[in-house]
């Protein structure tokens, strides 16, 4: 619609349970944690595997009435083998939301539709509380390991186990 109309151009939009939800308007303590991880993820990943706001399919059953854009994702190869499609479950090491103003709707709707997907690791940095909830272990539609860390703590992604990243990173000192 966006392309045929040229409606919504300048606005950054995510399709969630068939509705269109605005990305625009964040602010910059969303946008400084962002570039935080992203300079993180850039250093563990490379440049090649870590991209930023840029959508992926979900499960089957869900894509036709979403393609949410994350904040961050780690792919398994580089994003030059997706000259044409978007990845999917299977392409993604990581995905990371940073949680300003829109934490409940991270944890629970967006983690329900990464769970059903089977997206084996989601992260969700949570601006206010300055802590990560990582969840791990999607089964029947669940994580079934969902662990928080304080910005004292560090947790390593699954796909880099020997590169921890301290949570206080996010966050301005």
């Amino acid at each position: 619609m966006i392309e045929a109309t040229g409606l919504f151009e300048q606005e950054h939009l995510e399709l969630i349970d068939g509705e269109l939800i605005s990305r625009m308007g964040k602010k910059r303590p969303h946008v400084n944690a962002v570039s935080r991880a992203y300079g993180w993820l850039f250093r563990v990943f490379d440049s090649r595997y870590v991209n930023c706001h840029a959508p992926i399919d979900v499960a089957p059953e869900d894509n036709p009435t979403n393609e949410p854009v994350p904040d961050l994702i780690v792919l398994k190869q580089s994003y030059t083998e997706f000259t044409t499609t978007t990845p999917g479950p299977d392409d993604l090491e990581l995905v990371i939301e940073v949680a300003d103003t829109e934490l409940a709707f991270d944890l629970t709707v967006k983690a329900a539709l990464y769970a059903r997907a089977g997206i084996v690791e989601y992260w969700v940095l949570d601006v206010s509380g300055q802590r990560l909830i990582v969840h791990r272990d999607p089964q029947d539609g669940r994580y079934q390991s969902i662990v928080a860390f304080s910005e004292q703590e560090s947790v390593a992604p699954m796909a880099a186990p020997d590169s921890a990243f301290p949570v206080v990173r996010a966050f301005p000192s």
